[in-house]
């Protein structure tokens, strides 16, 4: 009895231990998704020291790294993990989003100075077409620069109203551009057919083939207050 009370005990875990890291991997997919929209709107509630609001309103896709570690960065990993999503083909809403992993490259001088929050904006459809492959380089695939900052593009150089991805870093408080250059995005696949039941591509994701997951709600709320949709434009 007691041999088989021992049993039971060690393989109890084997048969747990699956069901609480969906669990974990869940929630951690939520909490990512919670973290990409508050960076986005206390970086835009900083004036002059955020996004030219004017870029943003015209992107056609947003993509949000939140809290990257400066380990990451130092050790080789070179790696980080956030949401990416594009406005549908009306351009009236947004898509659901895609995890997307950030890994590789030169990416800027702040990253190695502790938690870093990283964004982007993909300017036009012909970018976004870019993203839609298993995996794109900065700067290779699509066109990047360091984005301006300030409250209108006025900063903003010829290059950089040209380059398809424009990005930002935001490191200790201090918000400025910051070069992808050399960098690859690709989709977590097993992340996205987590949140959306079955296996789907980053494509279908971002044309807005897929309903949006009701997680995405709080991301979406930031995103239509700061990029709002103007019809004829």
């Amino acid at each position: 009895m007691r041999k088989l009370l021992v049993s039971v005990l060690l393989a109890a875990p084997v048969f747990i231990a699956p069901v609480l890291t969906a669990d974990d991997r869940a929630e951690d997919t939520a909490k990512r998704i919670r973290e990409s929209g508050a960076v986005l709107g206390e970086i835009m509630n900083a004036g002059d020291k955020g996004i030219p609001e004017d870029l943003l309103q015209h992107a056609q896709c947003v993509g949000i790294i939140p809290n990257l570690k400066r380990a990451g960065f130092i050790v080789g990993a070179k790696y980080g993990k956030g949401v990416l999503t594009c406005r549908t083909n009306d351009g009236a809403g947004w898509s659901g989003t895609s995890t997307v992993i950030v890994e590789g490259g030169s990416i800027g001088f702040q990253i190695g100075l502790g938690e870093t929050d990283l964004i982007f904006i993909v300017k036009d459809r012909g970018g976004m077409k870019s993203l839609e492959a298993d995996k794109m380089t900065f700067g290779g695939d699509a066109s990047a620069m360091a984005g301006p900052v300030g409250r209108s593009t006025t900063a903003a150089t010829d290059a950089m109203m040209h380059a398809e991805i424009l990005s930002w870093s935001r490191s200790r408080g201090v918000f400025a551009g910051v070069s992808l250059e050399g960098a690859t995005l690709r989709p977590d696949h097993a992340d996205n057919e987590r949140v959306y039941g079955h296996h789907v591509s980053q494509r279908e994701i971002l044309r807005g083939e897929i309903a949006a997951p009701q997680i995405d709600g709080p991301l979406y709320e930031t995103l239509n207050r700061w990029a709002p949709y103007k019809k004829g434009e």
